[in-house]
């Protein structure tokens, strides 16, 4: 069942489609990886990056946040990045004799925080606040950050020097987490032409207004159909995922429904109003094995999982 033309959804197909062509354009090769990252967004959650530097990581964080016009904030992890340094500071104005809140850079609707786990967990309290709750607290008083807020985090591999790994809650705070990985030979050739990367990311502009994205958020969430088979088969993976697991850290309820919701992002992508079972197992990989902290081979966990359980018929 396809789309009907005046629907909601095939303007939101029509926006993560514009979104994925235009970081087509910067990062080369990489259709299946960028098109989670749209998945993730469109899900309304945060995207993780996840790999060895050099690969395009910043580069395609960066490009997400030109292509939605919106405000766009950036972070650098450090290991001398203090909280304040994210939320702002409150400061005394001499002139007026009032305090005043100064706002640092995730005040914004695209905050990208490049090298995450560089910074101290001290300093990433003060992002798992404002990816929770669309706020950060500063001297006691809360303020709310502006909508849609996204954060597009680059991190390093565990175990490098100067990383800080993140916690439970905050991993689990980002709907997907995706690897770019070496280019193939065709992407990278046209590299050393001068085709995409950075150079490309130069002339980048907005195919979005942030009003637009936010309708096909809402437009995912609430028009596209889930039958009663296909939410058994994410409760049962769910459920495989936890045992395989081994009892560690897990898969929380809001993984599940982070599940689901990406499903739903990733079936109006592929031009439909309703889940198939095809939709959860595509997504799987980028929204589970990062949850799970202290489970070896993550991802062949979960794919794993995916092999032996039984799939509903459409």
């Amino acid at each position: 069942m396809h789309v009907p033309p005046d629907a909601p959804l095939v303007a939101a197909q029509q926006v993560g489609r514009s979104l994925l062509g235009n970081l087509g354009r910067v990062v080369l090769g990489k259709e299946q990886s960028l098109a989670m990252v749209i998945a993730g967004l469109l899900a309304g959650g945060h995207v993780l990056v996840e790999d060895s530097p050099g690969v395009g990581k910043t580069v395609l964080a960066k490009a997400l946040a030109r292509s939605i016009g919106g405000t766009a904030g950036r972070v650098q992890g450090t290991a001398d990045l203090l909280p304040t340094d994210l939320t702002g500071v409150t400061v005394f104005d001499q002139r007026s004799g009032e305090w005043r809140f100064r706002p640092g850079p995730l005040f914004a609707n695209v905050v990208v925080v490049d090298e995450i786990n560089r910074a101290t967990p001290r300093a990433q309290s003060a992002l798992l606040e404002a990816m929770a709750e669309g706020q950060v607290t500063v001297d006691g008083t809360p303020q709310p950050l502006p909508a849609p807020f996204f954060v597009v985090a680059t991190q390093n591999p565990y175990g490098d020097v100067g990383t800080f790994p993140l916690v439970q809650g905050q991993l689990d705070r980002f709907a997907v987490a995706v690897s770019l990985g070496l280019p193939g030979r065709e992407a990278e050739r046209a590299l050393l032409r001068g085709d995409g990367g950075t150079d490309e990311l130069a002339r980048l502009g907005a195919v979005v207004t942030t009003g637009e994205l936010a309708a096909a958020i809402d437009a995912v969430q609430r028009e596209v159909h889930v039958a009663p088979g296909v939410l058994e088969y994410v409760l049962d993976l769910v459920d495989a995922v936890r045992h395989e697991s081994g009892g560690g850290p897990s898969v929380s309820p809001r993984a599940a429904l982070t599940l689901l919701r990406v499903a739903k992002a990733a079936a109006v992508l592929r031009g439909r109003d309703h889940v198939a079972p095809d939709d959860v197992r595509l997504v799987a990989t980028a929204v589970l094995p990062h949850r799970l902290l202290g489970v070896s081979s993550a991802t062949q966990s979960v794919e794993r999982v995916l092999a032996g359980l039984p799939v509903p018929s459409p």
